[in-house]
Parts: structure tokens; C-alpha cells; sequence
């Protein structure tokens, strides 16, 4: 048995010992096999890659061919999401192209979400071009949510909670504060949401309203007893103009009154106007106080040259006697009436009377 095995196996190394070489034909023959079995290797890869969603797409009519199918995948394109959602599109029955869908997937668009508020708005009876969602997406909008407020209006607090004010506070002109709460019903208006204000817009255009309001009213108790002035008053002023909504209704959520805030200010008015006398009043007083010490420096002036005068007095009398205009019996005369002044004086000053200057004349 092993006898035969070597002989077979000495065979089998003389047959290929003399096998003939391979002519060059043969060389190309093998070479054009292996190229077409990679080709054929490389279209059966293509083939089962694309075909499920060219199927799906042809029988669906959404119309995509397994060409666009390859050139998405070139150009780096979802081409499985962006089949799904034209499926979907066409489906509820909005036509759009498969290039809007591939140049809004490329801008950098959310291409669900788009075809989705597209069809949700088509469903809605609302007019919602593909162009127009996809431009209100990539100016940053959520266009869904956008659909979503335009069927089922969205209420907004008016103020804000979320920016810690709780109420509005507004003064009647009879001086009474209220405080006021607004609720706002808002749709959104598809066609102004590209370039239209936001909710903040609203909040502080309906919280001028309602201040306007209040302070227009002559009455406080007209206010509290129909807070509907309110909400008439400020849907009439058109405050949704080149906003992205439309004001529904404004619902006042709650009023109540504040302070009395005209008898405060009254009340500083006059705290204001008593400084202001009592400073008047000070300044006459420091005016009065100083005319008097100008009055006193006055006296003590005039006392001075009273003194003075007096002083002249003995000169003059030498003056006099010099020149022969006075005699000795005048001067005697004289000084007798000075000493009966003098003791006039004394007696007044001792009974509370008035003494006099010689002359009659009360002197002090």
C-alpha cells in the first residue's frame, strides 16, 4: 500500500515537472476574469445597497432613481433618511423635489423635523411651502413648534415669571396702584415668522398696554369692577403688528389693588414743601440775626463818636474862655445845671423812672 502511495505521489511531481508554461494570451484571458469579477463583485455591493430603497421609492412614488441614490452617497448625503422623509412627503401628498430635500440637508437643515412641520401644516388646512419651512429652519426657528402654536394657540404670561416679576403695577389717576396679571393667547403667523418679533415682543408690547390702560381709567373701582376695559383697550391697539404672532384674546388672570400711591406722593410733596418753608424761614432768621449785629456794630459806632463829641467839649469851653465868650459865672451856671442832672438822674434811677439828658428829653 505504501509502495503505491510513493509511485503515485512520484507521478504526480514528473507530470508537473513537464507541465508546459502558460502562453501570454492565457495571461490576459485570466487577468480581464478577475477585473470582471471584481466589477461584478462591486455592483452586487451597489446593488443590494440601493435597491431595497429604489423599490421602496418606486413604489411609493417618490420617484428616486438608484443614480441619485449613488450620488447621494458620494456627496456624503443621508440618502436613507432623505428617502424616508420623501416617502413621507409624498405620501400626504405634498410635492417637493429631491433636490430642495438634498440642498436643505447639505445648508445644514433638519430635514425631519422640516418634513415633518411641512406635513402637519398640509394636514392643518395651513398654507406651509417646502421653501418657506425650510428658510424659517435655517434662519434658527423651530418651524414644528412654529406649526404646533399655529393650530393650537399658545398662552404667555404676561409678566414673564421667569424674569422674577410677578405683576404689573399701574396707577389710576385718582393716585390708587393696581396689580395686574395678563394671560395671552397667541397663534403663530407662518408667513411673518422670518424676520417677525418674538414672545418678548409681545410680553412687553401687551404690558405697555395694560399700564396705558390703567392709567387712563379716572377710577380704580371702574377697572376692578370690569377688567374687560383692559383686555378691549389693548386688543384694539394692534400691538401684533410685524410680530411672528397674532393675539388671540388677553385674558386680566388677576387684579387687585395696591398702595395709594397719589396720597404718597402727596404726602412727600408736602414733607418737601415744609423743608423748603423751614429753609425760608431759616434764612430770614440768619438775615434778621445779622441785620441785627450790623445794628448793634451800628450803635457801638455811633457811641464812639458820641464820646468823641464829648471829648471836644472841655476844648471848646477853653476855646471860649480864650476868646472871652464865655465868663466865669456862665461856666458856674453851667456846671450847676450838670449837677442837677446828674442828681435827677440818681433819683430816677432809684424810684423806676426815666432820667433826662438836662434838656427835658428822657435820656436811657
Amino acid at each position: 500500500m505504501n509502495l503505491f502511495a510513493a509511485l503515485a505521489l512520484f507521478g504526480d511531481n514528473k507530470a508537473d515537472a513537464v507541465k508546459p508554461p502558460l502562453a501570454p494570451l492565457d495571461i490576459v484571458w485570466i487577468v480581464v476574469a478577475a477585473v470582471a469579477a471584481l466589477v461584478f463583485l462591486i455592483f452586487l455591493f451597489v446593488f443590494f445597497s440601493f435597491i431595497r430603497l429604489w423599490i421602496q421609492s418606486l413604489l411609493t412614488g417618490a420617484n428616486i432613481s438608484i443614480f441619485n441614490l449613488v450620488g447621494m452617497k458620494l456627496r456624503k448625503v443621508n440618502y436613507e433618511m432623505l428617502v424616508n422623509q420623501k416617502i413621507a412627503l409624498v405620501q400626504a401628498g405634498v410635492r417637493v423635489t429631491t433636490e430642495d430635500l438634498e440642498s436643505h440637508f447639505l445648508a445644514g437643515g433638519k430635514v425631519p423635523r422640516t418634513a415633518a412641520a411641512v406635513i402637519a401644516a398640509h394636514k392643518a388646512g395651513l398654507d406651509l411651502p417646502w421653501k418657506t419651512a425650510a428658510a424659517i429652519d435655517l434662519a434658527g426657528r423651530d418651524v414644528l413648534e412654529a406649526v404646533r402654536t399655529s393650530v393650537n394657540p399658545k398662552v404667555i404670561d404676561c409678566p414673564d415669571p421667569a424674569k422674577g416679576k410677578q405683576f404689573l403695577d399701574a396707577v389710576c389717576k385718582n393716585g390708587i396702584q393696581l396689580l395686574a396679571k395678563a394671560r395671552v393667547t397667541v397663534r403663530t403667523k407662518l408667513e411673518r415668522l422670518v424676520g417677525g418679533a418674538t414672545e418678548e415682543t409681545i410680553i412687553a408690547r401687551v404690558g405697555e398696554g395694560i399700564v396705558k390702560a390703567i392709567g387712563s381709567a379716572h377710577d380704580h373701582k371702574e377697572i376692578l369692577a370690569n377688567p374687560g376695559l383692559i383686555s378691549q383697550t389693548v386688543l384694539h391697539s394692534g400691538l401684533d403688528a410685524q410680530t411672528a404672532f397674532e393675539i388671540v384674546s388677553i385674558d386680566i388672570a388677576n387684579l387687585e389693588p395696591g398702595d395709594n400711591i397719589g396720597a404718597k406722593l402727596a404726602a412727600d410733596q408736602a414733607t418737601t414743601d415744609l423743608r423748603v418753608a423751614q429753609a425760608e424761614a431759616e434764612k430770614r432768621r440768619a438775615a434778621a440775626v445779622a441785620r441785627e449785629q450790623e445794628m448793634q456794630a451800628l450803635v457801638q459806632e455811633n457811641r464812639a463818636k458820641v464820646v468823641l463829641a464829648e471829648a471836644e467839649i472841655p476844648q471848646a469851653i477853653a476855646a471860649a474862655f480864650r476868646e472871652g465868650k464865655l465868663g466865669i459865672m456862665e461856666y458856674y451856671n453851667m456846671r450847676n445845671l450838670q449837677a442837677d442832672t446828674t442828681m435827677r438822674n440818681n433819683i430816677a434811677g432809684m424810684t423806676g423812672g426815666q432820667a433826662t439828658d438836662g434838656s427835658g428829653r428822657s435820656g436811657s
